[in-house]
């Protein structure tokens, strides 16, 4: 892809300017009060996460410092607006009330280069009063790449709230998984799904929240419509194992370039399909038991 030249590798005050203008960035107004994202995941190419792997804890600490200076700056009231000549136009910003998290990690997409910064953040909306809704999740995507700064935001609706327990017809296999986030469970109602980390420019049905070993997109579970087998390809970088045996990889570097030899490994009805040795996924397919 065409992007500007490389950039110079990037500093703490650069991360830390980045994560102030990803809250800047992520402000949602409500009626009496601003809400700022609360979640940063923090982004940098594995030589800038190297070098500054030792001070990450005071990047983070600053970061946070930093934070608290720009709200205060953001809400500070106007000469005419202390003298009650002027009325403020926007609704006050209030920080997060857990605080905010800061997380730094490696970046692993492949067009990344030394200086660039990709922030994720995440704003949970206040929940509707309807009946059964739930809250909404804002996410912003901010990137400085090449020196080049961009900015993209999205909402993810909340899910569905069933009117009774969710049963298994309809769905080819049942997959049942823990992440950082607590216990969940998948019903797979298509041919082809995507696990692993996601993000940014990487869509999966089954998005793991857990530590960087899992990759973006870790492997992708495909099922034979003709004879109901399922099958697995390993696209990660650390590995993926059914039933502690490790399954083959797809992915191979060739020329500095990475390329998918289309490779599978069978599973079984019932398998525990383990990620980096650090999620696993107790799989079931359905129509067999």
């Amino acid at each position: 892809m065409d992007r500007p030249a490389a950039a110079n590798p990037a500093t703490a005050r650069d991360i830390i300017l980045e994560i102030v203008r990803n809250m800047r960035e992520g402000l949602e107004p409500l009626h009496y009060s601003t809400l700022p994202p609360a979640i940063f995941h923090v982004y940098l190419h594995t030589s800038d996460m190297e070098r500054l792997r030792g001070i990450l804890p005071r990047i983070v600490d600053e970061a946070r410092r930093a934070l608290d200076a720009e709200l205060e700056t953001l809400n500070r009231a106007s000469l005419g607006e202390r003298l009650k000549i002027a009325r403020r136009s926007d609704p006050r910003i209030v920080a997060p009330e857990g605080g905010w998290q800061i997380r730094i990690l490696e970046d692993t997409d492949e067009d990344a280069a030394p200086g660039d910064i990709a922030i994720s953040s995440e704003l949970a909306l206040p929940a509707k009063d309807e009946l059964g809704s739930g809250s909404m999740t804002k996410r912003i995507a901010t990137r400085r790449m090449g020196g080049v700064e961009s900015t993209k935001q999205s909402y993810d609706a909340p899910p569905a709230v069933p009117a009774a327990p969710a049963s298994d017809a309809g769905a080819f296999a049942v997959i049942e998984y823990e992440d950082s986030t607590g216990h969940k469970t998948y019903r797979m109602t298509k041919d082809e799904i995507v696990v692993g980390r996601g993000g940014r420019d990487y869509w999966t049905d089954i998005k793991l929240e857990t530590l960087p070993d899992v990759s973006r997109e870790h492997f992708r579970l495909r099922r034979d419509p003709a004879s109901g087998q399922f099958f697995l390809k390993d696209l990660s970088q650390l590995g993926t194992t059914i039933d502690g045996a490790k399954a083959p990889s797809s992915m191979v570097l060739e020329g500095g370039e990475k390329r998918d030899r289309n490779l599978e490994a069978s599973v079984p009805p019932r398998a525990r399909i383990g990620l980096a040795g650090v999620v696993f996924l107790e799989f079931r397919s359905t129509s067999n038991g």
